[in-house]
Order: C-alpha cells, then sequence, then structure tokens
C-alpha cells in the first residue's frame, strides 16, 4: 500500500489561506522523482517533472472531483473520488510519486503525495487508480 506523506508548507498554507480545500481545484500528477518534505508549489516541468502529455496522460495530472468537504467535532475530512490513468497509443511512466497538489493557487501549492515504493510503467491499456 502506497505511503502518504504531507508537504511541510501544507499546514501553514491552511492557516494563511492560500487553499480552500472545498472547491479549489486540486490536482494528481505523477513523477519519477523524489518530492522532499520541504517543497512547496508544483510546476509541472519543474523539480518534480511528470510524464510528458501524451498517451493518455494530461499535463498537470487529473483533476479528482471533491465528494465531501466536511468537519465534525474538530476534524477535517477532504474526500476526493478515485481517479483513473490509461495509457492508451503508448505508456505511461515511469512513475513512482503521485502529488496532490493545488491548482487554483498561484505557485500551485502542494498538499502530499503518495510514495508507491518502486517504479510503474503503464502499458497501452492498463490503468492506474489513484485512491
Amino acid at each position: 500500500m502506497a505511503t502518504f506523506n504531507k508537504f511541510n508548507s501544507f499546514v501553514e498554507a491552511m492557516a494563511e489561506k492560500v487553499h480552500n480545500l472545498g472547491s479549489d481545484t486540486l490536482r494528481v500528477a505523477l513523477t519519477n522523482t523524489a518530492p522532499s518534505a520541504t517543497d512547496t508549489g508544483f510546476l509541472p516541468g519543474s523539480a518534480h517533472p511528470p510524464p510528458a502529455a501524451a498517451n493518455g496522460y494530461t499535463a498537470g495530472g487529473n483533476t479528482p472531483a471533491i465528494t465531501s468537504s466536511a468537519q465534525s467535532s474538530g476534524t477535517y475530512k477532504l474526500v476526493l473520488a478515485d481517479t483513473v490513468f490509461t495509457a492508451a497509443g503508448g505508456s505511461i511512466g515511469p512513475f513512482r510519486y503521485a502529488i496532490l497538489y493545488n491548482d487554483t493557487a498561484a505557485s500551485d501549492e502542494v498538499i502530499g503525495y503518495h510514495d508507491y515504493g518502486s517504479s510503474i510503467t503503464l502499458l497501452v491499456g492498463e490503468t492506474f487508480t489513484w485512491d
């Protein structure tokens, strides 16, 4: 199972009103370059180059739908719908990390990432579901 890691800057960005997780556009991008806990922004083509926008991979990654965004007893819970990457016409990858970031924020502020433990390459017709 993939490990989820929160970026250090996420808590500060929440306090400074960078994120509105109930309505901002969040994206999931794939990369084979290890993120650092100290990263602050994600710009496609930057320190974490995603696969090329081809073969079913969209530039900047997929946009999971916000299923719910609410707090109960002081605990906030954001639920995002699964998003599926499907290789078509060629392979996607390799990638090891899936970075969740806020595409609405001016600097594409990062939230967290999953580490899948080893690189993955999707061959034509194969899918990868980020959950």
